[in-house]
Order: C-alpha cells, then structure tokens, then sequence
C-alpha cells in the first residue's frame, strides 16, 4: 500500500472521517504524479483539468454512472469544500472528498 500519511492531516481538516485504506488506495492510483508540485495539486479554475477528474476519476475509478451535471456538481462541492487551499489544493484530499461525497470511500478501502 501507498503511505498517505503525508496527506493525513489535510484529509482530516475537510473530511467527515478518515478511512486510511481508502486514502491509501488513492495515493497508491496517484502514484508518481505525487511526486511532481503541479500535478499534485488541483486547479478548480481549469475546466480541462475538472473533465479528466470527472472522467478519470469519477467515472471510471469510482465507477458512478451519475450524468454530467451530477458528477459536475459534486466536483464543485469539494472544489468549495477546499476554497481556503487556494491553488494548493492536494489532489489526495480532493480525490478522498470526492470519493465521500458520493459515497464510495468503501469501494476504494475494499
């Protein structure tokens, strides 16, 4: 498994809980674009960065058949959920949000 614990604390300062299998999981998929500044964090203020989420991650890791809008709007949750963050938004805690948004952090720790 990944080590998440880099990204422990940002994930307990927005999240409900903290599923450490489910963060794990995420950083594992994230891999090495962790280790690069710009692709790892998250650009709510790039519409071609927000469809790869929507369709990368949303679509095909969390498998949710949600339509556009749904999924659109959910990303848009978190993106607010983050806004103290500015443009350092960790792309573990905003993958992990997502996840518990829609209800899938055991679909990630299983």
């Amino acid at each position: 498994m990944a080590d998440a614990s880099a990204y422990a604390e940002n994930i307990k300062k927005y999240a409900k809980g903290y599923n450490i299998a489910a963060a794990e999981k995420i950083a594992g998929h994230l891999g090495i674009a962790l280790r690069n500044k710009d692709s790892s964090v998250v650009a709510c203020s790039d519409g071609g960065e927000l469809d790869r989420i929507r369709d990368r991650w949303c679509r095909n890791k969390l498998s949710l058949a949600l339509n556009q809008a749904e999924l659109d709007a959910g990303i848009k949750a978190v993106c607010d959920q983050m806004k103290a963050e500015g443009g350092q938004k960790s792309r573990v805690t905003f993958y992990y949000l997502l996840a518990e948004h829609f209800g899938k952090l055991g679909h990630l720790a299983g």
